[in-house]
């Protein structure tokens, strides 16, 4: 694999795609365009907001061609998540070494691009997101795309310790799916963090339940979670997800972070898969160190 980080410029071409579901609000896509514009970027898009096949943005087949096309681009940022990029991976896609940012639905691309030994997966806001990010954490992704560089980020620590190791950030719900596939990445001596949006106590319960009978639990060296629900659940909630995740985890002797500003809610912080990380479990902050 080769691990070092691409770097843009200004005055780069860069590639939007739509691999999951179509674009339905098309104000928050036209507003992150924008963005990458004040960067200095130039954008190919290939129309994607009139593209729509069911619930797709467009069938499987072209949604596969234009993935494989975008491959020797320097970044592909995608355009939203819902549902869909997975069904890609069917048809085994053939990746390159450019940069590529999504989370959600998406993680299934970032993942299988990691697990296949190729640099440049990255965890972070997609177009239809941009917009809604706060400055810090735009800043942070556009240090990370031009400069190669990101802030140390903080949660709230569940299990003293401290782990060092390559990380992974994922959706939970993908994540847990691709598990005895071919695009699910090897976890020894990783850091893994999951995310994941308004799923009920019991489903992430049952994910991790599962997890644990893979012994996946017993592969990494440190782990942490990032939003699971959006700004109206209740203290009581997230005070529930706090205990299961304590009681699913208590026995494995790794350091644990809760509520990182990773995933759905506006402060996505972007992480790149596979760069050596310190995830701090006594003073709550996790470190990415890229090449």
């Amino acid at each position: 694999m080769n691990r070092i980080l691409t770097k843009l410029k200004k005055g780069d071409q860069i590639n939007i795609l739509a691999p999951s579901s179509f674009i339905d609000k098309e104000e928050d896509f036209i507003k992150g365009i924008d963005i990458l514009k004040t960067w200095g970027l130039k954008i190919i898009s290939k129309n994607i907001l009139s593209k729509k096949y069911g619930y797709f943005s467009g069938d499987d087949l072209s949604r596969f061609e234009e993935l494989e096309k975008a491959q020797n681009s320097k970044l592909i940022i995608f355009a939203k998540g819902g549902w869909g990029a997975a069904r890609l991976l069917e048809k085994n896609p053939n990746w390159g070494n450019g940069l590529m940012v999504g989370f959600s639905d998406t993680c299934s691309l970032l993942l299988s691009k990691y697990s296949q030994g190729y640099f440049g997966s990255i965890h972070g806001p997609m177009i239809t997101t941009l917009s809604k990010e706060p400055e810090w954490s735009l800043r942070r992704l556009r240090n990370l795309l031009f400069e190669g560089y990101v802030d140390d980020i903080r949660g709230l620590p569940l299990k003293k310790g401290i782990a060092k190791g390559e990380i992974i950030v994922s959706n939970l719900t993908i994540a847990s799916f691709l598990i005895g596939t071919d695009h699910f990445p090897e976890l020894k001596g990783k850091i893994i963090i999951f995310e994941d949006i308004n799923e009920d106590i019991y489903k992430i319960d049952r994910m991790l339940t599962y997890l644990r009978m893979t012994n996946k639990f017993n592969e990494i060296v440190g782990i942490g979670f990032g939003s699971f629900s959006d700004d109206l659940s209740t203290p009581e909630w997230k005070g529930l997800l706090k205990n299961l995740i304590i009681e699913r985890l208590e026995e494995f002797d790794i350091p644990i972070l809760f509520d990182l500003p990773i995933g759905h809610l506006s402060g996505n912080a972007c992480i790149p898969l596979g760069c050596e990380a310190i995830l701090n479990g006594n003073d709550g902050i996790l470190s990415v160190h890229i090449p």
